[in-house]
């Protein structure tokens, strides 16, 4: 299929407040409640035919820009100027291909958000191209999997980055097979209770409250498992949930760092103490990466040495642009997240430079940034399906109460569009996961993985950001 240009006549931008049945910590915030984003775009080819898509995202405090002086409030609402940027320049006359309009965006974000980090600077062209390629897909009525293995998005039609030169990306594109199920790998966040004798009060909302809990409800066996920088903390923390998880025959784990270590050093120093505990053997033997453990602000400015010898070492929030996962492979670093947020185009050429440098094996690891129910879970996972990975974080099964926020007949929606996906029932939408893994057979859809439609008449437009956030904030 040669890929079709076409014209983005509108693009719209709401939110909806969701607010958290557990408290999530990761690196420096205790997450609670968030607004979530939703885009909604239209495109038509040349000849006038047209289709509506859309996209969702949570909007997260603290992970996209982390600098001290920022409020979570602040980086709020740079996300809202990303997104509000991103929806006032994508439409256009000029017809392109999806990812032409993309490209497009990212360069006119760079220009007018020069202080904000990449990943704020991406984060409203991420969601705008996710719903011009729903609006691309339902156009063709195609499947996402349909569009990319054949390319309809245009992607080889831009130029690759200089690391991909010579390397046949149609071939790769046309290669892709997505899985019809995945294993979910739960996260176990800073303060989650582990065992039930943990627990404090109760949410009593019938789902489970800690992680012993979980893993008897959903059948799991694999995990993320967050540090937080504090050698002796962290080790006290593993042992607990190591104890829980060794009851298990078998289990899988990766350990998130989130920047909460100063060097490769301190990470190494964590990792050599792990190793010295007889309690940590199993979960040692388990751990496949170590995510992100350096500040993003010294990540990629030397190499990682010893570590990076002893562990796979992966980025994720030093993922800023395209050329991250280059320069962090000449320092070691040995693979990179896929988060939709981040650009699901840069997803599939990352995972193409996995196959394609010979000093591999590469990691391209699902990681998750609370994808809720609805049509961010599902693009999501409709990403990590179709490039044929075997694990992918989940968290917002556990830690939002379904699909919050949404009215009765959204939930209805989405329910019947994937009965394979969600379980249905008096206190909302949750997504189904059984004996560990998530069945995706219904987003083989027309569409970016989409089927139903969220409730854009119960949203807010998206709110007008309160203050701007201070360029001069130094790093910390």
């Amino acid at each position: 299929m040669s890929a079709p240009r076409v014209i983005v006549e509108a693009a719209e931008a709401f939110e909806r407040d969701t607010t958290l049945r557990l408290p999530f910590r990761f690196g420096v915030v205790t997450l609670r409640e968030a607004p979530q984003a939703f885009v909604r775009a239209t495109v038509a080819l040349p000849e006038g035919r047209r289709a509506t898509g859309v996209a969702a995202e949570l909007m997260v405090p603290k992970w996209f820009d982390k600098r001290p002086a920022l409020s979570e409030a602040d980086t709020v609402d740079q996300l809202r100027r990303s997104l509000a940027a991103a929806r006032d320049v994508a439409t256009t006359s000029v017809a392109n291909t999806v990812a032409g309009h993309t490209a497009r965006l990212e360069r006119e974000l760079a220009d007018r958000l020069p202080d904000e980090p990449g990943l704020v600077q991406g984060f409203g062209p991420a969601l705008v191209s996710r719903a011009i390629t729903d609006a691309l897909c339902r156009l063709l009525d195609v499947s996402f999997y349909e569009a990319i293995r054949t390319d309809a998005v245009g992607l080889a039609a831009g130029p690759l980055p200089d690391d991909l030169a010579g390397f046949d990306l149609p071939v790769f594109l046309a290669s892709l097979a997505p899985g019809t199920s995945i294993a979910a790998r739960h996260t176990v966040g800073m303060v989650d209770a582990l065992t039930e004798a943990e627990v404090g009060e109760r949410v009593g909302d019938g789902l489970p409250e800690s992680l012993e809990a979980a893993i008897a409800t959903y059948g799991l066996t694999w995990f993320k498992l967050k540090l937080g920088g504090n050698a002796d903390a962290d080790i006290d923390r593993l042992v607990r949930i190591a104890a829980v998880l060794d009851r298990l025959p078998d289990y899988r784990a990766t350990l998130d760092g989130n920047e909460q270590f100063a060097d490769a050093a301190a990470a190494a120093a964590l990792l050599e103490r792990i190793e010295a505990e007889p309690r940590l053997a199993r979960l040692r033997a388990s751990v496949l990466y170590l995510e992100q453990p350096i500040h993003r602000a010294a990540a990629l400015a030397e190499p990682l040495g010893a570590l990076g010898t002893r562990i796979p070492v992966i980025i994720d929030e030093s993922d800023a642009d395209l050329s991250s996962f280059a320069t962090a492979r000449g320092l070691g670093y040995r693979g990179v997240s896929s988060k939709t947020c981040k650009g699901v185009f840069r997803a599939i050429l990352n995972a193409a430079r996995c196959r394609h440098w010979a000093s591999g094996p590469y990691v391209l690891s699902g990681e998750d940034l609370t994808s809720q129910a609805g049509v961010s879970v599902q693009q999501d996972l409709a990403l990590v399906a179709l490039l044929g990975l075997e694990h992918v974080e989940r968290n917002g099964h556990h830690y939002v109460d379904g699909m919050a926020g949404a009215g009765a007949a959204e939930m209805d929606g989405f329910a019947r569009a994937h009965p394979d996906l969600y379980r249905r029932d008096e206190r909302g939408l949750h997504l189904k996961i059984t004996a560990g893994r998530i069945a995706l057979g219904s987003l083989a859809c027309p569409g970016f993985a989409t089927g139903a439609e969220p409730d854009f008449a119960s949203m807010h437009p998206l709110r007008t950001p309160n203050r701007r956030s201070p360029a001069t904030a130094q790093q910390g």
